[in-house]
């Protein structure tokens, strides 16, 4: 028989955003009745996460501390004609973390894993089993939502933790190594040290299309970019014992496109977090900073209802996509401007600047100052097609 479930607050989705809300309204309000709903075995799925510690406001830093598995106190970048060491602190969350300190955090019936969910409105959720949670307030945070709305390239990925039989001699993370051969766009591998014997090895590509395999005939798919990440650890001269994981995906790089439209695409009058309330930067994809920020804004809130979640989330994602223009100006000259595999040297120079400016940068946090220090100097790309290129429209309206 069905049941009905009775809380003050319902998550809908366990991935990082959701998690780090749980993790938040577990610290400040302990008495909140609430349940974080996951169609998949774990909260957090198979991801890592990685952000600069210049993301993370002072005050907000407190979300994020228990999960952080991998510290550095610095970085490598490399491109053709140029490669630094940059001294910032750089750090990994692993999704079994997450998963652990979210079971440790909240009581036992408030994890509810493995449950699929079928319909969510504003204050209820309908189970895949015919259950229901009934709740003062809900907060979708299910991953992305319709894109078609929206107006985008790609950055896709394969990634694998490889165990080592011999020590390895990476002595810091390389964020980006573009001296790489350029192929499906601006490419570039990321390795992680985790230690002495492993490494986590990601080949990743700002590309046209989503797509990660190639359709072979008999219906088989090849998958290219897996390829070339063995071929990477091998000419690396690392002796591999086996792979322990693999991640694979590929994150929105917002050009434009009419963010009301995507929100209501997700659900009218419903609370959104993370990628489903199109929090995340235009430029890398990643949502961790801006998942850090909602959770801390809604742990703060007095009023969690459904109505009052509704306006707080969307008011905080209406007002992040608004102040992120000149992201998405960007984004269009990196992908409009020039040839795919002239992608490169944007980044390359962009790579140049001061530290301080690359930081505020990855934290969606660019200031005036910063915004001509970028775009001042020779470009890398001619004039004429970057104005072209900052007029263009797929089409889609524009906010």
């Amino acid at each position: 028989m069905a049941a009905t479930i009775q809380c003050d607050l319902a998550i809908v989705g366990g991935g990082l955003a959701g998690g780090l809300i749980a993790l938040a309204l577990a610290r400040t309000k302990p008495d909140l009745d609430v349940r974080i709903v996951e169609g998949g075995p774990t909260i957090g799925g198979n991801h890592l996460w990685s952000f600069f510690a210049t993301d993370i406001a002072p005050g907000d830093r407190w979300i994020v501390e228990p999960l952080i598995c991998y510290d550095w106190a610095s970085y490598d970048i490399a491109f053709p004609a140029h490669g630094r060491t940059i001294d910032a602190h750089y750090h990994s969350i692993e999704s079994e973390r997450l998963d652990a300190v979210v079971r440790a955090a909240l009581p036992a019936q408030a994890v509810m894993t493995g449950r699929r969910v079928v319909d969510v409105g504003a204050t209820g959720v309908l189970l895949e089993d015919g259950d229901r949670i009934d709740a003062k307030g809900v907060i979708d945070a299910r991953g992305a939502g319709d894109f078609s709305s929206l107006d985008l390239g790609w950055q896709k990925f394969v990634g694998r933790e490889y165990a080592l039989r011999t020590p390895h001699d990476v002595p810091r993370p390389v964020v980006m190594d573009a001296t790489v051969p350029q192929i499906d766009g601006y490419r570039f591998v990321y390795v992680l040290p985790f230690s002495e014997t492993r490494l986590f090895v990601e080949d990743t590509y700002y590309s046209d299309t989503p797509d990660l395999y190639r359709a072979q005939p008999g219906g088989r798919n090849r998958d290219p970019i897996g390829e070339r990440l063995d071929d990477y650890v091998a000419e690396g001269g690392w002796d591999v014992d086996h792979v322990v994981r693999e991640e694979q995906g590929a994150l929105p790089v917002a050009l434009g496109g009419d963010f009301e439209g995507y929100w209501q695409g997700g659900g009218r009058g419903v609370a959104k977090a993370g990628m489903r309330a199109a929090l995340f930067h235009p430029t890398t994809g990643y949502s961790l900073p801006d998942a850090v920020r909602t959770a801390s804004l809604i742990a703060r809130s007095t009023d969690l209802s459904g109505k009052a979640l509704h306006e707080l989330t969307h008011g905080f994602a209406a007002q992040t996509w608004r102040g992120r223009g000149f992201y998405r100006m960007l984004d269009k000259m990196l992908y409009r401007a020039g040839a795919p595999e002239d992608r490169y040297r944007i980044l390359e120079r962009f790579y140049r600047l001061n530290p301080g400016l690359v930081g505020r940068f990855y934290a969606g946090q660019t200031t005036m100052i910063d915004q001509a220090r970028i775009l001042l100097g020779k470009p890398p790309v001619k004039i004429s097609a970057a104005i072209r290129a900052i007029a263009s429209s797929s089409g889609k309206t524009r906010a």
